[in-house]
Parts: structure tokens; sequence; C-alpha cells
């Protein structure tokens, strides 16, 4: 085959306690945190040899060579999610601004004139530190992604004075204001 995935092509190694299971059309990842599952696209094979996955393409088709190096990206982020989990950080910035966990519950003050409460998911724990950070984490990538930007859509961050919900390693492209703009003055 030529033009071989470079993703596609890397083995993903199988740690200790970490079980895979193939069927036809699916792969079941069990750890020590979990099980999860993937299907796996026709034309593309998966098979376990000495500890280790092998992801391989049955066609040179260029759909199946996109599904390639995805397939092995999503078996891969399988085995770190049961191993490790995933975890997103969030920052909440503004005067009054806060959030608290109630139950299942994350209960959130962002300007509104009334407090908005967002149920959790099943597989998701979210911690919440200092009334001004929350942690979202689990073990599905796709899942923990989803919830984070979720919560971050109830206030995305302004570009004016930085207030709302961004994640802890976002940069916030600040404006000048108008009344900065007019007078030539720099932002303080």
């Amino acid at each position: 085959m030529k033009g071989m995935s470079r993703i596609g092509r890397k083995l993903i190694a199988v740690p200790d306690g970490v079980e895979v299971k193939i069927s036809d059309d699916l792969v079941e990842v069990t750890g020590p945190l979990g099980r999860l599952t993937q299907k796996i696209y026709p034309k593309i094979k998966v098979t376990k040899r000495n500890g280790q996955v092998f992801v391989e393409r049955l066609s040179d088709n260029k759909y199946y060579r996109s599904l390639h190096g995805l397939t092995r990206s999503l078996i891969n982020n399988l085995i770190i999610g049961i191993t490790k989990g995933f975890r997103k950080e969030l920052i909440i910035t503004g005067m009054g601004y806060r959030a608290q966990l109630e139950g299942r519950v994350l209960n959130l003050q962002l300007g509104y004139s009334h407090p908005v409460k967002f149920p959790l998911p099943e597989g998701i724990e979210v911690k919440v530190e200092k009334q001004t950070q929350i942690a979202v984490s689990g073990i599905d990538k796709q899942l923990v992604g989803e919830v984070a930007a979720k919560i971050r859509r109830f206030r995305p961050p302004e570009p004016y004075k930085g207030k709302g919900i961004r994640y802890i390693d976002e940069q916030i492209k600040r404006k000048v204001g108008k009344a900065a703009a007019v007078s030539g003055e720099a932002p303080k």
C-alpha cells in the first residue's frame, strides 16, 4: 500500500491491567477506570498481537485512508481514558460570577437574573475549586470535551473586560474599549 497514514501505522501499546476485545465491528476496552467501546468502520481491520493493537486499512480509497488514522486515535483514546482519564479545566472571570456543585447539578451564577443549573451527564465528574475554577473529568475524551464546551457556552469570554468562562490554557484577545479608542489611551 502506498502512502500509509503516519498515525494509523503507529502501534498502540496495551498496558498491564487493560483488556482489549476485538469483534467484527467493535473494539471493547476494559481497565481500572471502567469500560469503553468504539465502533470500527468497514474496510478497517483491527488486530491484537504481542500486547499491541494494530490498525490496518483494507482499501486505498481516499475515504478509508482518512479513517485509518482516525480509528487508531479513537482506540488509543479509549486506552488512555480507562487508565488515566481525561480532564478539562475552566476558569470563571467576572464580578459575582461563581460555580457551586449541588449533588449532580452544577449551579452557575453568571450575571444573569437567574442561576444557570446544569445537570451532569453520567460518567462525568466535576470539581469546583475556589468557586471560580471548574474541573471536568471522565474516561470518555469526547464527553469530557463536550461537557466543558457546554459549560463554557453559558457565558463565553468577551474581549473587552475578559468576563466569562474560559479554558485554563485559553488566551483571550483583548480589545480596546470605545472611550480608549477615541482618546488614543492604552487600556489599563
